[in-house]
């Protein structure tokens, strides 16, 4: 790839994205953090929202952090928004997801459990990036969740691994590496293609009944490679990618999560399919 690429590429999602640092700031502002928007467990769903939003960041992230610009965004589209910290490690502040998968699949629940009791809903609708997007799909399968969740959508999803890029066809030839990987960080040892998890997860199909799923991928992705991976097969399912909606969106891994508003309004899609508008590159600035 060229050097201008490089640096073309987040330059443009920066400027299509332009507006989560400018016509809602005053929201973000508001809702940028749980005591002030999102996390209300006073929040009780909507007619029209009936089902409250529980995000779910990825590998390296947070409750907050990772949200700042999802969270504010439905938050002010009168959904009642919740996220969790999962996958700690002991001695790791603040940079949360790379705990077992199978272990944040059961404080998923808890939290799912914790915010239906709050809100009084039957069911939820669960979003994800990253590892977030794939996460939840153990929780469908088996813990219970396809009773408690309505629809999942995953942004940028590891839903059938990484190899990021080649580079983990690589471990063999380095002694101890993968061992070291797993003892170390669990979560980045069972998002690798092919592992026990992975191969566990998606035996005998994708999806469970009564869910509806979502998936919004970038050809850009970086870090879940290749990119079609992340696309899932079985009823229910809607696999997106965004450069089919906005050609000119150039965004990659972290920024489709964190501030790329033309994935935002596909989220929004998905949560409500029965309002659902088209998803375009103006779609940024509304």
């Amino acid at each position: 790839m060229l050097p201008w690429k490089r640096v073309l590429r987040p330059l443009a999602a920066l400027l299509l994205t332009a507006a989560a640092v400018t016509v809602p700031a005053t929201t973000a502002q508001a809702a940028g953090a749980p005591s002030s928007g999102w996390n209300d467990y006073s929040c009780k769903p909507s007619a029209a929202h009936p089902r409250p939003v529980v995000l779910v960041h990825g590998t390296l992230g947070n409750s907050v952090d990772n949200w700042l610009g999802l969270a504010p965004y439905l938050k002010v589209r009168g959904y009642c928004v919740f996220s969790l910290d999962y996958g700690q490690l002991e001695g790791v502040p603040f940079f949360h997801g790379l705990g077992p998968v199978e272990k944040s699949a059961g404080q998923l629940k808890d939290f799912v459990d914790k915010v239906l009791a709050a809100t009084g809903a039957a069911e939820t609708d669960v979003v994800g990036h990253s590892q977030g997007g794939m996460m939840p799909r153990y929780y469908l399968k088996f813990l219970g969740g396809a009773a408690q969740v309505n629809a999942l959508v995953g942004i940028a999803p590891s839903n059938h691994g990484t190899d990021l890029n080649g580079f983990t066809h690589l471990l063999p030839y380095f002694p101890g590496a993968a061992d070291l990987l797993a003892k170390n960080t669990p979560a980045l040892a069972d998002q690798v293609t092919g592992s026990a998890f992975l191969t566990k997860l998606n035996a005998g199909g994708d999806t469970v009944p009564g869910v509806r799923y979502t998936v919004i991928a970038t050809r850009y992705d970086e870090v879940v490679t290749p990119w079609r991976s992340q696309y899932l097969t079985g009823p229910g399912v809607r696999n997106v990618l965004l450069q089919d909606l906005c050609p000119v969106d150039l965004s990659e891994h972290v920024v489709v999560g964190l501030l790329d508003r033309v994935a935002f309004h596909e989220v929004a899609n998905a949560l409500d399919p029965a309002r659902a508008r088209p998803t375009t590159c103006a779609s940024a600035f509304e």
